[in-house]
C-alpha cells in the first residue's frame, strides 16, 4: 500500500506539472494540487481519488509514526533529523490526501476561502504572515534536502545498477529544488496576502504560478517550473520502487 500510494502521490505531480505548462501557455486551468484531482474526477476518475486518498493516507500514517519512533538505525543527532523529515512528510501526504477525499466526495479544497476568513479576523494577517514564512521555511528544507541529496538516505538502491542510481540521484536533486521553488511562491504569496489584505492572492499552487507566468520571462520560468515538477514526479515513481518501507 506504501509503494502504491507513492505512485499516485507521483501520478498527482505529473498531473500538476501538466496543468503547470497549460498556465504557461495560456489555458486558466487550475494548476495546483486539488486542481489536478479535480481532473481526474472530471475525467471520471472518483475511483483513482480514493484509492489516492487511501495511498497518501497511509504514506501519511505511515510517516507520522516514522517520526514519532521510526529512524532508530541512524545516529542520535541524524535520527531527529529523520524524524523532522517525516514530519515534513506528514504534511505534504496527508494534504493530498484530504484533497483527494474532499473532491472524491463531491467537495473542493481552496485555500483562498480559508484565508478569506482568517484574514476577517484581527489576528488573521499575523496567522496568514506566519503560515507563509512556515511554508517558505518548508521550500527552503526542500531545496537543502535535494542540493544534498538527503533524499538518497530513504532509498534503498543496493540492488539498482549505476546508471539507475546516477539517474536517480539527479532527478531527485532537479526535483526536489523545483519543488521548493514552487512552494516558495506560494509561501510569498500567503505573505504579500496578508500584507495588502487581499484574500485573492493567496491560495494554493494556481494563483502563484498565475503570477509567474505574468512577469518578464514567465513563461519561460512557468515552463522550466513545470518541467522541474514532471521531474520530481518521474522521481517519485522510481522513489515508489526504490523506498525504503
Amino acid at each position: 500500500m506504501a509503494r502504491i500510494g507513492l505512485t499516485c502521490y507521483a501520478f498527482v505531480h505529473l498531473v500538476v506539472a501538466w496543468l503547470a505548462a497549460q498556465v504557461a501557455l495560456g489555458d486558466n486551468e487550475k494548476a495546483d494540487k486539488a486542481g489536478a484531482l479535480q481532473i481526474v474526477a472530471s475525467g471520471g476518475g472518483a475511483w483513482l481519488l480514493w484509492v489516492i486518498a487511501a495511498g497518501t493516507g497511509l504514506l501519511a500514517l505511515w510517516q507520522l509514526t516514522e517520526a514519532i519512533a521510526g529512524h532508530r538505525h541512524a545516529p542520535r543527532r541524524r535520527r531527529w533529523v529523520r524524524r523532522a523529515t517525516s514530519g515534513v512528510e506528514v504534511v505534504l501526504y496527508g494534504l493530498v490526501a484530504y484533497s483527494a477525499g474532499k473532491i472524491a466526495t463531491g467537495g473542493s479544497a481552496k485555500a483562498g476561502s480559508v484565508v478569506a476568513t482568517v484574514l476577517a479576523e484581527a489576528w488573521g494577517a499575523a496567522v496568514v504572515i506566519s503560515a507563509g514564512v512556515l511554508v517558505i521555511a518548508v521550500a527552503a528544507f526542500l531545496a537543502y534536502r535535494g542540493i544534498r541529496k538527503k533524499f538518497v538516505h530513504d532509498l534503498d538502491l543496493g540492488g539498482a545498477s549505476p546508471a539507475v542510481r546516477r539517474s536517480t540521484e539527479r532527478l531527485g536533486q532537479v526535483g526536489w529544488c523545483a519543488m521548493a521553488v514552487a512552494y516558495g511562491t506560494v509561501g510569498a504569496m500567503f505573505v504579500v496576502a496578508a500584507v495588502d489584505y487581499d484574500p485573492a492572492k493567496a491560495g494554493g499552487l494556481d494563483p502563484a504560478l498565475k503570477t509567474l507566468a505574468v512577469q518578464p520571462y514567465g513563461q519561460f520560468l512557468l515552463l522550466a517550473l513545470a518541467a522541474g515538477i514532471a521531474v520530481f514526479g518521474v522521481f517519485a515513481l522510481l522513489e515508489s520502487r526504490y523506498r525504503k518501507i
